[in-house]
């Protein structure tokens, strides 16, 4: 009797903590970063301390719950409640971020700072509007071409197949309209797609290459930085808006946290990151300044065919203010 009495009280004094577990709100996120990386691990540091703060955040990894536009399909229908994006998933949302990624419009990533931090309320205001709330900022490095040839001039990548988002339907138009050939693939389909000769070159950032080993099938880089992989953290705004204001304060205390570690390890592994990969057969094609200069054309004539229809003509207008602000002042 003393034992039966012993844990009925016993279990009485941890129903309270097993209810209080069991009731955590839940943020189910989905991202392509893979499992085990340095932004993963990053992460799950932040879902420990969201933890702290009385929120559970469950992540996916490597693409499980489908590429970007497959995450923000299912945010919006309630199935999953945020997710680590770039600028790809990001403009599903709303295209005005698209005025931080537009190709050959930056040249550093003091630059891209710059105005990005001018931009942020304009750009959070808008994702509110849509439903949506930016927690971080971040990216992952600068995006280049790799392919199974060398990929120096433009008229080198139309003679490639190359891969571009699925359901990026202005961008395969304007890549077709130039005389190029995009072949619509998921990123998670990327490695087998070159195996198979479906594609023979593609564009990332060096970091993304490694990752996801993509550069072995396709092993000449351009030494062409045309585009930041800008990124961002975001969650629904009715998912935010069922936590406390203590919850919100903590959670996003702790992801711009995660938003300056990842920004600050992605830049500091560059380098390590090219040695490791010229270690395993990477060949850095470098460009003349007219190939260079030949690129430059090529994307700055096509500004007139994205402005208005791929980015707002007022967010264009207000990063290319501030990136020209950014010049003068740091000449």
């Amino acid at each position: 009797m003393k034992k039966l009495i012993a844990a009925i009280v016993l279990a009485a004094a941890l129903a309270p903590l097993s209810l209080r577990a069991q009731s955590l709100p839940v943020i189910k996120m989905g991202t392509l970063v893979p499992e085990g990386s340095a932004w993963y691990l990053i992460l799950k540091d932040m879902g420990e301390k969201w933890k702290a703060a009385g929120v559970e955040l469950r992540l996916y990894p490597g693409g499980v719950l489908g590429d970007e536009k497959d995450v923000i399909r299912k945010m919006r229908i309630g199935q999953v409640q945020g997710g680590v994006m770039t600028v790809v998933g990001l403009s599903e949302i709303d295209k005005s971020v698209m005025a931080l990624a537009m190709p050959m419009m930056y040249k550093s990533d003091e630059e891209l700072d710059y105005v990005r931090d001018k931009m942020r309320a304009h750009l959070e205001a808008r994702f509110a509007q849509k439903g949506f709330v930016i927690l971080n900022w971040g990216d992952a490095g600068w995006v280049t071409f790799f392919g199974k040839k060398p990929i120096k001039t433009p008229d080198d990548l139309k003679k490639m197949k190359f891969f571009i988002w699925a359901g990026d339907n202005d961008s395969l138009s304007l890549w077709k309209s130039a005389g190029y050939n995009p072949i619509p693939l998921a990123p998670t389909d990327i490695l087998t797609s070159l195996q198979t000769g479906l594609i023979d070159s593609f564009d990332t950032t060096p970091i993304s290459a490694l990752s996801f080993q993509w550069f072995k099938a396709a092993p000449h880089m351009a030494d062409l930085k045309w585009a930041p992989l800008v990124g961002a953290t975001v969650v629904t705004k009715r998912s935010w808006d069922k936590l406390t204001p203590a919850q919100r304060a903590d959670l996003q205390k702790s992801a711009l946290d995660a938003g300056v570690a990842l920004r600050k390890d992605i830049r500091a592994k560059e380098s390590d990151v090219m040695t490791v990969m010229k270690k395993y057969g990477l060949i850095v094609e470098s460009l003349t300044p007219d190939q260079t200069a030949q690129w430059q054309k090529v994307f700055e004539d096509s500004y007139p065919k994205i402005i208005g229809k791929m980015v707002p003509a007022d967010s264009f207008n207000e990063a290319k203010k501030y990136r020209d602000e950014y010049r003068v002042t740091h000449k």
